[in-house]
Protein backbone atom coordinates (compact mmCIF):
# COMPACT_ATOMS: atom_id res chain seq x y z
CA UNK A 1 0.00 0.00 0.00
CA UNK A 2 2.86 2.24 0.64
CA UNK A 3 4.43 1.95 -2.55
CA UNK A 4 1.13 4.21 -3.92
CA UNK A 5 3.77 7.18 -2.39
CA UNK A 6 6.42 6.59 -5.46
CA UNK A 7 3.16 6.25 -8.14
CA UNK A 8 2.85 9.84 -9.21
CA UNK A 9 -0.20 11.25 -10.89
CA UNK A 10 -2.81 13.53 -11.14
CA UNK A 11 -5.52 11.58 -9.98
CA UNK A 12 -8.02 14.14 -10.84
CA UNK A 13 -11.17 11.37 -11.44
CA UNK A 14 -10.87 10.22 -7.93
CA UNK A 15 -10.07 14.14 -6.13
CA UNK A 16 -13.15 15.60 -7.62
CA UNK A 17 -15.02 11.84 -6.57
CA UNK A 18 -14.11 12.10 -2.96
CA UNK A 19 -14.81 16.24 -2.99
CA UNK A 20 -18.41 15.44 -4.13
CA UNK A 21 -18.96 12.58 -1.61
CA UNK A 22 -17.44 15.20 1.12
CA UNK A 23 -19.88 17.67 0.03
CA UNK A 24 -22.65 14.96 0.12
CA UNK A 25 -22.00 14.17 3.31
CA UNK A 26 -21.58 17.86 4.88
CA UNK A 27 -24.64 18.55 3.38
CA UNK A 28 -26.49 15.79 5.08
CA UNK A 29 -24.57 17.50 8.40
CA UNK A 30 -26.51 20.70 7.94
CA UNK A 31 -30.14 19.19 7.49
CA UNK A 32 -29.05 16.86 11.10
CA UNK A 33 -28.03 20.26 12.86
CA UNK A 34 -29.94 22.47 11.30
CA UNK A 35 -32.84 20.69 9.60
CA UNK A 36 -35.47 18.02 10.48
CA UNK A 37 -32.82 15.60 10.79
CA UNK A 38 -32.78 17.06 14.19
CA UNK A 39 -36.22 15.73 15.25
CA UNK A 40 -35.71 12.29 13.39
CA UNK A 41 -32.23 10.97 15.14
CA UNK A 42 -33.38 12.72 18.64
CA UNK A 43 -36.78 9.91 18.65
CA UNK A 44 -34.29 7.29 17.48
CA UNK A 45 -32.03 8.04 20.98
CA UNK A 46 -35.06 9.44 23.21
CA UNK A 47 -33.25 12.72 23.69
CA UNK A 48 -35.36 16.34 23.73
CA UNK A 49 -35.47 18.08 20.29
CA UNK A 50 -34.04 21.44 21.53
CA UNK A 51 -36.44 24.64 20.82
CA UNK A 52 -33.40 27.07 20.31
CA UNK A 53 -30.23 26.28 17.89
CA UNK A 54 -27.40 26.00 20.47
CA UNK A 55 -24.28 27.92 18.63
CA UNK A 56 -22.41 24.81 19.73
CA UNK A 57 -23.92 23.27 16.39
CA UNK A 58 -22.98 26.44 13.90
CA UNK A 59 -19.48 25.47 15.51
CA UNK A 60 -19.52 21.77 14.55
CA UNK A 61 -21.10 22.78 11.34
CA UNK A 62 -18.04 25.14 10.60
CA UNK A 63 -15.09 22.53 11.52
CA UNK A 64 -16.80 20.37 8.85
CA UNK A 65 -16.18 23.27 6.10
CA UNK A 66 -12.85 23.87 7.76
CA UNK A 67 -11.71 20.41 6.96
CA UNK A 68 -13.65 20.25 3.58
CA UNK A 69 -11.25 23.20 2.65
CA UNK A 70 -8.70 21.30 4.14
CA UNK A 71 -8.74 18.41 2.93
CA UNK A 72 -9.01 20.19 -0.81
CA UNK A 73 -5.58 21.80 -0.51
CA UNK A 74 -4.31 18.51 0.43
CA UNK A 75 -5.92 17.10 -2.41
CA UNK A 76 -5.41 19.18 -5.17
CA UNK A 77 -2.09 21.09 -4.42
CA UNK A 78 0.08 19.12 -1.78
CA UNK A 79 -0.99 15.26 -3.28
CA UNK A 80 1.03 14.20 -6.14
CA UNK A 81 0.42 10.62 -6.20
CA UNK A 82 -2.12 8.27 -7.61
CA UNK A 83 -5.09 7.12 -5.51
CA UNK A 84 -6.76 4.05 -6.19
CA UNK A 85 -10.66 4.01 -6.18
CA UNK A 86 -10.82 1.85 -2.99
CA UNK A 87 -9.48 4.92 -1.10
CA UNK A 88 -11.20 7.35 -2.93
CA UNK A 89 -14.44 5.51 -1.81
CA UNK A 90 -13.17 4.63 1.81
CA UNK A 91 -11.82 8.62 2.27
CA UNK A 92 -15.19 10.07 2.62
CA UNK A 93 -16.72 7.45 4.27
CA UNK A 94 -13.83 7.43 7.14
CA UNK A 95 -14.83 11.25 7.27
CA UNK A 96 -17.98 11.10 7.90
CA UNK A 97 -17.53 9.85 11.18
CA UNK A 98 -16.54 13.06 12.15
CA UNK A 99 -19.28 15.23 9.45
CA UNK A 100 -21.99 13.27 10.43
CA UNK A 101 -20.81 11.53 13.87
CA UNK A 102 -19.87 14.78 15.71
CA UNK A 103 -23.09 16.50 14.17
CA UNK A 104 -25.64 13.49 15.89
CA UNK A 105 -23.71 13.54 19.47
CA UNK A 106 -23.75 17.20 19.35
CA UNK A 107 -27.85 17.00 19.14
CA UNK A 108 -28.83 16.63 22.78
CA UNK A 109 -25.96 19.18 24.30
CA UNK A 110 -27.63 22.80 25.08
CA UNK A 111 -25.24 23.67 27.09
CA UNK A 112 -23.53 27.78 26.59
CA UNK A 113 -20.42 27.96 25.12
CA UNK A 114 -17.81 27.80 28.01
CA UNK A 115 -14.39 28.16 29.08
CA UNK A 116 -13.98 24.10 27.95
CA UNK A 117 -15.08 24.88 24.66
CA UNK A 118 -13.20 27.52 23.87
CA UNK A 119 -10.01 25.63 24.44
CA UNK A 120 -11.87 23.31 22.49
CA UNK A 121 -11.59 25.74 19.53
CA UNK A 122 -7.93 26.54 20.11
CA UNK A 123 -7.30 22.58 20.21
CA UNK A 124 -9.27 22.47 16.50
CA UNK A 125 -7.41 25.17 15.17
CA UNK A 126 -4.11 23.79 16.73
CA UNK A 127 -4.39 20.59 14.60
CA UNK A 128 -5.69 22.43 11.63
CA UNK A 129 -2.00 24.50 11.76
CA UNK A 130 -0.05 21.22 12.88
CA UNK A 131 -1.35 19.03 9.85
CA UNK A 132 -1.62 22.02 6.98
CA UNK A 133 1.47 23.92 8.20
CA UNK A 134 3.40 20.80 8.34
CA UNK A 135 2.04 19.55 4.66
CA UNK A 136 3.09 22.77 3.07
CA UNK A 137 6.42 23.03 4.80
CA UNK A 138 7.02 20.00 2.95
CA UNK A 139 5.37 20.44 -0.09
CA UNK A 140 7.52 24.02 -0.86
CA UNK A 141 10.39 21.51 0.12
CA UNK A 142 9.64 19.18 -2.19
CA UNK A 143 8.77 21.83 -5.08
CA UNK A 144 12.66 22.83 -5.19
CA UNK A 145 14.27 20.08 -7.39
CA UNK A 146 17.55 20.83 -5.60
CA UNK A 147 15.67 18.36 -2.72
CA UNK A 148 14.93 15.95 -5.20
CA UNK A 149 14.61 12.84 -2.63
CA UNK A 150 15.87 14.03 0.01
CA UNK A 151 14.05 13.41 3.76
CA UNK A 152 12.67 17.07 4.91
CA UNK A 153 13.44 16.74 8.57
CA UNK A 154 13.01 20.78 9.04
CA UNK A 155 10.25 23.24 10.27
CA UNK A 156 7.27 21.43 11.84
CA UNK A 157 8.44 18.04 11.17
CA UNK A 158 11.72 19.05 14.04
CA UNK A 159 9.70 18.73 16.44
CA UNK A 160 7.94 15.08 15.70
CA UNK A 161 8.41 12.95 13.04
CA UNK A 162 4.38 12.69 12.17
CA UNK A 163 3.50 15.91 13.32
CA UNK A 164 0.77 16.05 10.70
CA UNK A 165 -0.81 12.98 12.55
CA UNK A 166 -0.60 14.59 15.57
CA UNK A 167 -2.10 17.36 14.22
CA UNK A 168 -5.29 15.15 12.99
CA UNK A 169 -5.44 13.84 16.52
CA UNK A 170 -5.95 17.27 18.28
CA UNK A 171 -8.59 18.51 15.45
CA UNK A 172 -10.35 15.43 16.47
CA UNK A 173 -10.12 16.35 20.42
CA UNK A 174 -11.65 19.78 19.28
CA UNK A 175 -14.64 18.50 18.07
CA UNK A 176 -15.26 16.28 20.81
CA UNK A 177 -14.83 18.56 23.13
CA UNK A 178 -17.53 20.96 21.27
CA UNK A 179 -19.73 17.93 21.10
CA UNK A 180 -19.62 17.36 24.72
CA UNK A 181 -20.59 13.89 24.28
CA UNK A 182 -18.53 11.27 26.40
CA UNK A 183 -18.65 9.13 23.09
CA UNK A 184 -16.97 11.69 21.34
CA UNK A 185 -14.16 11.07 23.05
CA UNK A 186 -13.28 7.51 21.89
CA UNK A 187 -12.76 8.92 18.64
CA UNK A 188 -9.00 11.05 19.25
CA UNK A 189 -8.08 7.89 20.99
CA UNK A 190 -8.84 5.64 18.79
CA UNK A 191 -6.94 7.36 15.98
CA UNK A 192 -4.31 8.27 18.54
CA UNK A 193 -4.05 4.02 18.48
CA UNK A 194 -4.48 3.66 14.96
CA UNK A 195 -1.41 5.94 14.14
CA UNK A 196 0.51 4.78 17.35
CA UNK A 197 0.30 1.03 17.13
CA UNK A 198 -0.73 0.40 12.89
CA UNK A 199 0.15 3.81 11.16
CA UNK A 200 3.02 5.26 11.94
CA UNK A 201 5.15 1.93 12.47
CA UNK A 202 4.33 1.08 8.91
CA UNK A 203 5.42 4.55 7.60
CA UNK A 204 8.47 4.32 9.28
CA UNK A 205 9.13 1.19 7.47
CA UNK A 206 8.68 2.28 4.42
CA UNK A 207 11.07 5.81 5.03
CA UNK A 208 13.49 3.74 6.76
CA UNK A 209 13.87 1.76 3.39
CA UNK A 210 13.70 4.50 1.23
CA UNK A 211 16.20 7.38 3.09
CA UNK A 212 18.08 4.24 4.80
CA UNK A 213 20.61 6.75 7.17
CA UNK A 214 19.64 9.83 6.86
CA UNK A 215 16.08 8.75 7.99
CA UNK A 216 17.93 6.67 10.82
CA UNK A 217 19.58 9.40 12.21
CA UNK A 218 15.78 11.29 12.17
CA UNK A 219 13.87 9.04 14.13
CA UNK A 220 17.07 8.40 16.29
CA UNK A 221 17.24 12.45 17.52
CA UNK A 222 13.22 13.25 17.09
CA UNK A 223 9.64 12.07 18.98
CA UNK A 224 8.07 10.23 17.10
CA UNK A 225 4.29 11.30 17.07
CA UNK A 226 3.60 13.81 20.11
CA UNK A 227 6.29 16.52 20.26
CA UNK A 228 8.50 16.24 23.54
CA UNK A 229 6.67 13.55 24.56
CA UNK A 230 6.82 9.90 22.32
Amino acid sequence: MLDLYANKGSALPQKLTITALELGFIAFSYFLLFGDGDAIISSLFGWPVLENTPARRGIIFAFNLIILARMGVMMFMFLKRQIPWSEALSVPVAFAIYYVGFAILVLPNSAPLGTFDYVGIGIFALGCILNTGSEWQRHIFKSDPANKGKLFTGGLFAYSMHINFFGDVLWVLGYAMIAGHLFGYALPILLLSFFAFFNVPKLDDYLRARYGQPFKNYETATKRLIPFVW
